[in-house]
């Protein structure tokens, strides 16, 4: 695997990481009872996304070094 194949993977598998993380740990204007008027209860209020993209990058690169683990060692049979 490449230099730009490990890194477009590392890319894949972040933004796959970030779109589960997303949903977690979100404190919506309803739940702090501070509606803005105009927008719904829903809408979040603190999303921390700074927090949850340093978890991402974390969990991503514990996968990525799984998975490019695993494609190294399949591949290296082929090389020889």
């Amino acid at each position: 695997m490449g230099i730009t194949s490990a890194l477009v993977l590392f890319a894949v598998i972040w933004f796959m990481t970030f779109l589960i993380v997303i949903p977690f740990n979100i404190e919506t204007q309803g739940d702090l009872g501070d509606v803005v008027e105009g927008t719904q209860a829903g809408a979040p209020e603190n999303h921390h996304l700074r927090k949850k993209a340093w978890i991402t990058t974390g969990i991503s690169a514990v996968i990525w070094a799984i998975v490019a683990a695993l494609l190294f060692r399949v591949q290296l049979p082929w090389m020889i």
